[in-house]
């Protein structure tokens, strides 16, 4: 499954660049997409990670008061910007994107983590997603 991975990834990119640059993801998005249809030496925005970044993007607020409530020792904004895509992305997929299995979203986020963040964040990570992931029949309220 490279292609969803690649998906996984440019989708966190996505997610990291609007909370960097101050942004909504979908503009970002937007501009992605429109980047890659103007120069084709831009690789073209696949359809899951446009689902991926939509998806994040119809529960933002809802993802970002799960991990401020689970994550012990950490506010939302004193987390490392990398680590708080990686979970912001894994919580959507874990919890609201029903066809792919738990375990995959945990081991892609934990692979972004150990490619992307320090030496801490994988553990990070796969403990916070991992906690989400046993409350997950309760956490999918609207």
């Amino acid at each position: 499954m490279a292609a969803r991975n690649t998906a996984r990834k440019r989708a966190f990119q996505i997610l990291f660049e609007g909370d960097q640059r101050g942004v909504d993801v979908l503009t970002v998005l937007a501009d992605w997409i429109r980047l890659s249809r103007a120069d084709t030496r831009q690789p073209p925005v696949s359809e899951y990670t446009m689902q991926l970044v939509e998806g994040y993007a119809g529960y933002a607020r809802r993802i970002d008061e799960l991990i401020s409530q689970y994550s012990v020792g950490w506010t939302l904004d004193r987390m490392p910007v990398v680590d708080r895509n990686i979970l912001r992305l894994g919580a959507y997929e874990l919890i609201w994107v029903d066809e792919t299995p738990d375990a995959v979203v945990l081991d892609e986020m934990v692979q972004l983590a150990k490619e992307f963040s320090t030496d801490e964040s994988p553990s990070f990570v796969n403990g916070l997603l991992g906690r989400l992931k046993e409350l997950k029949p309760s956490l999918r309220r609207e």
